[in-house]
């Protein structure tokens, strides 16, 4: 799958751009609108980046796995290195390498938080400025669907592309929203 970004100043036009993506077959799951004006968003019922996606929780959250894990790694090549785990066996250092591990994935997660999403910092200025966003996960079979509906509306300025949610990430939140729609 590839994501596409397309840049308007009117929600209103997106609101058939939303239309016509659902009537050529592509789902809820693969486009979201980013924008600073939440509330037309909702009275709009356009479908809305979750607030969580909108932050570098993931990514940031990555790196401090990562930077958990060299550190778990060297104090159990410390504890090995020393001797000290030979004389107090190995489950302090075991211990201490798990707390670091969740310390530094949780702190990088946090620090995640508070900065914006890397793929939507080049957004920045546009949404500031008042204008809206259009992310667009579609397969190759869809890009034909995809462009005829772009060509539809001249107010829809291609911003680019890049890596898209997993596919199999985007039928399970499809499946899971139909589910949610059938539960009493």
């Amino acid at each position: 799958m590839k994501r596409h970004y397309f840049i308007n100043d009117h929600l209103d036009e997106l609101k058939h751009v939303q239309r016509d993506l659902l009537a050529a077959g592509l789902t809820p799951p693969q486009f979201h609108v980013l924008s600073e004006d939440e509330a037309a968003l909702e009275r709009l019922r356009l479908n809305p980046v979750e607030a969580v996606l909108q932050k570098d929780v993931v990514r940031g959250t990555e790196r401090g796995a990562a930077i958990g894990l060299g550190l778990a790694a060297a104090v159990l090549l410390l504890a090995w290195a020393t001797g000290l785990a030979a004389s107090l066996g190995w489950m302090p250092p075991v211990f201490l390498a798990v707390v670091i591990l969740g310390f530094c994935t949780w702190e990088g997660g946090l620090i995640g938080i508070g900065e914006e999403h890397a793929d939507f910092r080049r957004f920045h200025n546009d949404l500031a400025a008042g204008r809206h966003v259009l992310l667009v996960d579609c397969d190759q079979d869809q890009a034909p669907a995809l462009q005829r509906i772009v060509a539809n509306y001249p107010g829809l300025e291609d911003a680019g592309s890049g890596s898209a949610t997993p596919a199999p990430v985007i039928r399970f939140r499809d499946k899971w929203s139909r589910f949610l729609e059938l539960a009493p």
